[in-house]
């Protein structure tokens, strides 16, 4: 199915720096990210516990989509999400810029 591009045009994708990571009380796979878009902070509900360590995600730049519906997850509300690539047999990789660029920055 093809998505014309006025729809995509409505997504709002940008990057966002994780400034912390939150395990989840609870939780085998989720944490919490705390992400940083230059004008505002967000946070998001992500399923990368078993993939990413802390260490690997804080400070870095990541692609997140903020214009989603909020959706509770848990009991915490994900005001976002990050995009990810998934090969179908368990290994998951998050998208980010090649180079630094300003949180906030979109994508189009």
């Amino acid at each position: 199915m093809e998505v014309p591009f006025e729809d995509f045009k409505k997504l709002d994708i940008r990057i966002g720096i994780i400034k912390d990571v939150q395990d989840i009380e609870g939780s085998k796979n989720l944490i919490k990210l705390i992400v940083d878009f230059g004008n505002e902070e967000r946070q998001a509900v992500a399923g990368l516990k078993n993939h990413y360590s802390k260490e690997d995600l804080i400070d870095k730049e990541f692609v997140f989509v903020l214009n989603l519906e909020r959706k509770k997850i848990m009991g915490i509300e994900s005001q976002c999400m990050v995009l990810a690539a998934d090969d179908g047999n368990g290994d998951i990789v998050l998208v980010k810029p090649e180079k630094d660029i300003i949180a906030g920055s979109k994508i189009r």
